[in-house]
């Protein structure tokens, strides 16, 4: 970033597009994420990281400094006895939802915090990033190096949750500015037929099993018996919810949960966020600024009400997470990431039916039908960190798979993130399902 008085940011900027493919100690990972948020950042002006868009987004600057408030406050007060916090109000004003930690900013009005500028949190980060340095540099602590990966992991989130906020942040703008001028917003690819890949069912292993990092919530692993059923072999395109559309799928109710129906008619919805209508058709707003709707891309920005209700259209259903799970089990994590810099989701090349799923890693985020509970034997993380996930576990969907803007270092095929059923504003899309014949 100009004028950036980071520490860290004079060494070699990451190849976001060439992420290592593993990293040897926890000391390189956390190098590569810490700068790999500043890389992210550097297009932005300084007024594009302040303003909050609503109360569900945060500005660039918050959080840029709450994933540094995290490390100051889990790993270098309770580890490091003569650590100098950088401002005695961080604390205060960077924490998120941790209650056990103490008071926090009201989240409402972060888009009020004029001050600390830019350049104090990009200070605040280079001095906790020194401290962090000194202390992995110190000696070999497993505990310090497992809460070390989660702040990584934690920071990884945020990364995502920059590029939806920043979207819905232009969004607002009537310039429709682009974040990026990468990507091909025009390229339209012939459409690929949905083919129904079979699943035998019986009983199964779901759940994180190896020693490699996971969150709480995707713990313990455990047998789960699922039923014949069939899973589509590609995300559902923007051609086919355009059919979902043109046939009046928002005006007829008996495709909607009621609740589902109450918020279309509430909110005026007839589209999914970001698609604009014009004369010669469908736009869409991306990360690229405003382009022609591809029809061949998968459909995006959809709230879990959409999802349910083009299956219900479509003659099918929406995966449940543990139906998502077996079939990625073996699946290589790779796809249209982060790191791949499209920022959209992108359509299939043309090739032979597929046989396996496609596009189960990136461009968008699948909504299953399953609610974000706490699997059995559930335990959550120790002490404050104990917050991270499990009081979330009400009245939430999970979704699976990742999105363009997750990166592929943080992804795998147990991950569960979750969100409320209106939310729209992610990289959120489509996967259909359907039950087999006993």
């Amino acid at each position: 970033m100009q004028g950036c008085p980071v520490s860290l940011q004079e060494q070699t900027k990451p190849q976001l597009n060439e992420p290592p493919q593993s990293f040897e100690n926890v000391n390189e990972r956390y190098r590569y994420v810490r700068l790999a948020t500043e890389e992210l950042c550097r297009s932005l002006s300084d007024e594009d990281c302040t303003p909050q868009s609503m109360t569900d987004a945060s500005p660039v600057k918050w959080h840029m400094a709450h994933t540094t408030w995290f490390f100051e406050t889990f790993l270098l007060r309770p580890s490091v006895p003569e650590y100098e916090p950088f401002h005695p109000k961080f604390e205060y004003l960077f924490n998120s939802y941790y209650h056990s930690v103490g008071e926090r900013h009201p989240r409402p009005k972060r888009g009020l915090l004029t001050r600390p500028s830019r350049n104090e949190v990009l200070e605040y980060r280079a001095h906790v990033d020194a401290a962090m340095e000194s202390l992995l540099a110190s000696q070999a602590n497993p505990d310090i190096d497992a809460l070390t990966e989660m702040g990584c992991h934690h920071e990884q989130q945020h990364q995502e949750l920059i590029l939806t906020d920043v979207k819905h942040l232009f969004w607002q703008n009537p310039l429709l500015p682009s974040y990026s001028s990468n990507g091909d917003s025009t390229n339209e690819i012939a459409d690929i037929d949905m083919e129904w890949l079979p699943n035998d069912g019986g009983l199964v292993s779901v759940g994180h099993d190896s020693d490699g990092f996971a969150f709480d919530n995707e713990r313990p692993c455990h047998q789960v018996i699922l039923q014949p059923f069939e899973f589509g072999s590609r995300l559902v395109t923007n051609e086919e919810y355009s059919d979902f559309i043109n046939d009046g799928g928002y005006e007829k109710s008996e495709f909607w949960l009621s609740e589902g129906w109450d918020t279309i008619q509430r909110r005026g919805w007839n589209a999914p966020l970001y698609w604009v209508r014009g004369d010669e058709g469908w736009s869409q707003f991306t990360l690229l600024g405003l382009v022609p709707l591809v029809g061949s891309e998968p459909v995006c920005h959809v709230s879990y009400y959409e999802a349910d209700a083009f299956a219900r259209w479509y003659g099918a259903r929406l995966p449940r997470e543990f139906e998502w799970e077996a079939m990625a089990e073996g699946e290589p994590v790779f796809g249209n990431l982060l790191e791949q810099q499209q920022y959209r989701p992108t359509s299939l090349s043309q090739g032979a039916p597929l046989q396996s799923p496609a596009q189960l890693f990136g461009d968008v985020w699948e909504w299953t039908q399953s609610p974000y509970v706490a699997y059995p034997g559930f335990v959550p993380s120790a002490g404050s960190l104990g917050e991270y996930n499990g009081k979330f576990m009400c009245n939430q969907i999970v979704l699976r798979g990742g999105s363009c803007v997750t990166p592929q270092s943080h992804i795998r095929s147990t991950y569960r993130n979750f969100f409320a059923p209106d939310a729209r504003w992610q990289f959120s899309g489509i996967r259909l399902a359907r039950d087999c014949s006993l």
